[in-house]
């Protein structure tokens, strides 16, 4: 479908941004939802928390599991299938009158809502030409940031109903992407019919639970002593174990969930690395009220609302950067954004005399997270991914910025901790993230140049091989049969 006519994409795009909000908006939801959660079912905060703990640790589970489905059965059948569980979960939570209950119902949304984002970028590149592509992950990477702005206003008002009415806004919002996804989206993926590589989904989602609910229990007061503690060391050990167990299966599976000859490619080693540092951006920013009550003896809830400046940011500039790739290629939209969170980064770890300046930081943090996580990565990817292999290297990306959102808590709690907490705690942290951001901007120009990146997107869309350690533009078709694309470039 990637000649189809632009009446066609556009209905496409928009089902894919729905469905994407609509997943998005219900992580920013369960904010103002929490104090009615706790009331209702009689928990504290710790135990309201695992409300959101669970519904991260499924959704990185569900995320390459549905990606690889989507490419061995086809993009049309998992995305509705990916909606249809969300949307089941979200019943099973709107009719939940025990806490065990609804933190099953926030499993399966999890699940659900993991294969969502992938299989929609994946169906991008399906149906989208190359040099439409970066406008059309533009457009879905800023649904991440308009959710967070509407997020607090959507749940306040549907609070005066009762808080099952947060839930149960999903279904005929799920009910017209699914009639949607049915009518819309290609039937079938190029590898439709492939076998499904079941024991490496079991080993992968036990390795990424474990790491998951290991780093999650670190207690960001003493992340260093925490490492130590009988609920986080036995899950990082269980994950440092199972990593190799589940590399060595995926290099001998016929059809791995995750290829490792991908890993090869140079542009797809630095955007994982990238994915990784976009997940660290994005979870320090999470730190940024903590730094401001702390620096400016502003309210937690002032602090949370200064924040805007970054969402709105990330909200604008995901289209922006969009359209500037297909403009200028993803490597100088990559260099600029990685710096600019970098940057930002810096001058937020010296910000305490000038509110003025926190601002034009945040505005800068912002942009430069925009363009990662909105679509630059992405774009990368999609480029040099066979069509086969789309929505399992999307998944991959998904996969590298959760982990680097778990590390970054982790990391940021451990860094303030050990400058004792308050301002210098957090300055000092946000300089080290600040200084690996710059390091990342500075491998990130070992991306492909505009030029390149086009042939290997035009060869790729013609079903050739993309030749080892040779020029992309001049190579030609170098292999048409069913192992064609084992080969991926490096360098």
């Amino acid at each position: 479908m990637t000649n189809g006519d632009g009446r066609a994409q556009r209905r496409i795009l928009g089902l894919l941004f729905l469905g994407v909000l609509m997943g998005a908006l219900d992580i920013a939801i369960i904010g103002p939802a929490l104090p009615a959660l706790r009331e209702a079912f009689g928990i504290d905060e710790r135990a309201a928390a695992w409300t959101l703990t669970v519904f991260v640790l499924f959704n990185l589970i569900g995320t390459p599991i549905m990606a690889k489905l989507s490419d061995a059965r086809g993009r049309r059948s998992v995305y509705a299938l990916a909606v249809s569980i969300f949307a089941a979960g979200s019943l099973i939570v709107a009719l939940s009158r025990t806490f065990p209950m609804l933190i099953a119902g926030r499993v399966v949304q999890g699940l659900g809502a993991g294969g969502i984002f992938p299989v929609a970028t994946a169906v991008i590149g399906d149906v989208f030409p190359v040099e439409k592509r970066g406008r059309a992950l533009g457009l879905i990477g800023a649904v991440f940031g308009l959710a967070f702005l509407l997020g607090p206003i959507v749940g306040g008002v549907l609070l005066i109903f009762g808080w099952p009415f947060l839930f149960l806004i999903n279904l005929p919002v799920a009910a017209v992407v699914i009639a949607g996804a049915l009518r819309l989206l290609p039937a079938t993926a190029s590898g439709a019919g492939r076998s499904v590589d079941v024991p490496g989904m079991i080993l992968l989602s036990a390795l990424l639970f474990a790491l998951a609910f290991g780093l999650n229990r670190i207690d960001a007061d003493g992340a260093a002593a925490g490492l130590a503690a009988p609920d986080v060391w036995p899950f990082l050990l269980a994950a440092a174990v199972l990593a190799p167990v589940f590399w060595l299966h995926e290099s001998r599976a016929p059809d791995p969930l995750m290829r490792p000859g991908l890993f090869r490619s140079r542009q797809v080693a630095i955007a994982s690395a990238l994915a990784v540092g976009s997940g660290l951006g994005e979870a320090s920013v999470a730190f940024v009220p903590a730094l401001l009550v702390a620096a400016f003896g502003v309210t937690t809830s002032q602090a949370s609302f200064m924040l805007v400046p970054i969402v709105i940011a990330m909200a604008i500039g995901a289209p922006v950067s969009g359209r500037l790739i297909d403009r200028i290629g993803s490597r100088a939209v990559v260099v600029a954004g990685t710096a600019s969170i970098g940057a930002g980064m810096l001058v937020v770890a010296h910000a305490r005399p000038a509110l003025g300046v926190y601002y034009v930081a945040g505005t800068m943090i912002g942009l430069g997270l925009a363009s990662l996580a909105g679509s630059a990565l992405r774009y990368v990817i999609l480029n040099e991914a066979p069509a086969e292999e789309r929505g399992a290297t999307q998944g991959i990306l998904t996969l590298f910025t959760s982990t680097g959102r778990l590390v970054g808590a982790a990391l940021v709690g451990a860094l303030v901790a050990s400058r004792a907490g308050g301002v210098d705690g957090f300055a000092h942290a946000f300089r080290v993230i600040g200084i690996v951001m710059l390091a990342l901007a500075a491998l990130s120009l070992g991306l492909k140049p505009r030029r390149e990146e086009l042939a290997t997107a035009a060869l790729h869309e013609a079903g050739a091989a993309v030749p080892s350690g040779g020029d992309a533009g001049a190579a030609g078709a170098s292999g048409d049969g069913p192992r064609a694309h084992e080969e991926v470039e490096v360098g």
